[in-house]
């Protein structure tokens, strides 16, 4: 771990403080700007646009070799339905690829990365509905739920929880398991962290989050369940997940308090908190050490669960 990695980092991430909140408009255009800067492995994959439900998509593949035996394709078969992150105003499966472009260059599963619509213009809870379509098109080519993962970053690491359940609610299996990097979860912005990390988070302060939440919520209630899954939702039946979060983020406790409510429900859930790092620090992977280590532990993660759910020993 390089403490030189992370401080230069946190002074990447940090800026002056406009005098008005920024226009939707500035908020996309800053957003595209800050991740065309991530590292992304071309070398290790290819992507091609898709369709999956009703929205568009990214279709992300490794280019590695087939591997050597049944055994091993068997473990690389299987589909990451990644979620990008943006706070549901910004992002696009564009952003997103130096995360999805990691995880599927370091499991071998394809992925989908889904373009589900984005508040203002559409609030709570069309991406709910767009990320439980595409899954839902998953289920009706005939995928096997068991080969079926979701990961998402940020809100989309909320939306990779509430899109379960939603599937629950609608009577769909559930899927292999769950990857959450720095999920936003309660809406009703209730965790200490939203004050012991003010200051100490270099992107987001408490207006930046309620600014862009208001503009989701469209004055839906905070405590919907779908809304704030971390502290209003009953998360059994879940598949295995596995959550991942910076310890300087205001959004820790979203991932804390998510975690032990998914343990009190007796779902499979590792709780990996890393010191001393931003809000979705993997995608600083190939600068920033922590980041390889965390995508590394998160591609074991949804290996095993797709082995375990679709290997017959």
């Amino acid at each position: 771990m390089s403490r030189h990695q992370r401080d230069r980092i946190d002074a990447l991430l940090r800026h002056p403080r406009p005098e008005r909140p920024p226009t939707v408009e500035e908020l996309r255009a800053g957003f595209r700007k800050l991740m065309a800067g991530m590292l992304v492995p071309h070398d290790r994959i290819r992507t091609t646009p898709a369709t999956l439900g009703d929205r568009p998509a990214l279709r992300v593949e490794p280019t590695t070799p087939a591997p050597a035996t049944a055994a091993a394709a068997a473990a690389e078969t299987g589909t990451i339905l990644y979620f990008h992150g943006g706070g549901w105003v910004f992002g696009s499966p564009e952003t997103a690829l130096s995360l999805t472009g990691h995880l599927v260059a370091r499991t071998g599963l394809g992925a989908y990365s889904v373009d589900y619509r984005l508040a203002p213009e559409h609030p709570f809870p069309a991406a709910i509905e767009d990320t439980l379509s595409a899954y839902r098109a998953l289920l009706d080519r005939g995928t096997d739920p068991a080969d079926v993962v979701f990961a998402g970053d940020s809100a989309g690491g909320g939306l990779a929880v509430t899109t379960c359940l939603a599937a629950r609610d609608a009577g769909l299996p559930q899927p292999a398991a769950v990857l959450a990097l720095s999920p936003s979860v309660d809406a009703t912005r209730s965790g200490e962290s939203m004050v012991t990390k003010e200051g100490i988070d270099p992107i987001f302060t408490r207006a930046d989050l309620d600014h862009t939440g208001a503009m989701y919520l469209a004055g839906a209630d905070p405590r919907d369940p779908l809304l704030s899954p971390a502290v209003h939702a009953d998360l059994r039946g879940l598949p295995p997940m596995l959550i991942q979060v910076g310890a300087n983020e205001l959004l820790l406790d979203d991932s804390t308090r998510l975690a032990a409510r998914a343990a009190a429900a007796g779902v499979d859930v590792i709780l990996d908190v890393t010191a001393g790092v931003p809000h979705v620090f993997q995608c600083f992977a190939g600068v920033l050490d922590e980041a390889d280590e965390a995508l590394d532990r998160a591609a074991l993660f949804l290996k095993q669960r797709v082995r375990k759910q679709g290997v017959k020993e």
